[in-house]
């Protein structure tokens, strides 16, 4: 049997994505969702990729921004 798409997608261990969901990110981050998208509205954001209408984060990229930054 082939696996589709989506079934494949979710064996990806959540560490191996490049860029992850809102709440993906969330639960890696345990940072809610809320705050994510407050801190990824602005269109400058660099740890945001937008595919049409959803918001991904780059998981690197927010990374390395959370280990700068002293508050959020």
């Amino acid at each position: 049997r082939q696996m589709c798409i989506r079934d494949r997608a979710e064996k990806v261990p959540i560490w191996e994505k490049s860029n992850l969901t809102v709440e993906e990110a969330s639960a890696y981050f345990g940072i809610g969702v809320n705050k994510l998208r407050e801190m990824s509205n602005d269109e400058n954001c660099p740890f945001v990729l937008w595919n049409g209408s959803k918001r991904l984060f780059k998981r690197k990229a927010l990374e390395k921004y959370l280990e700068t930054a002293f508050s959020i």
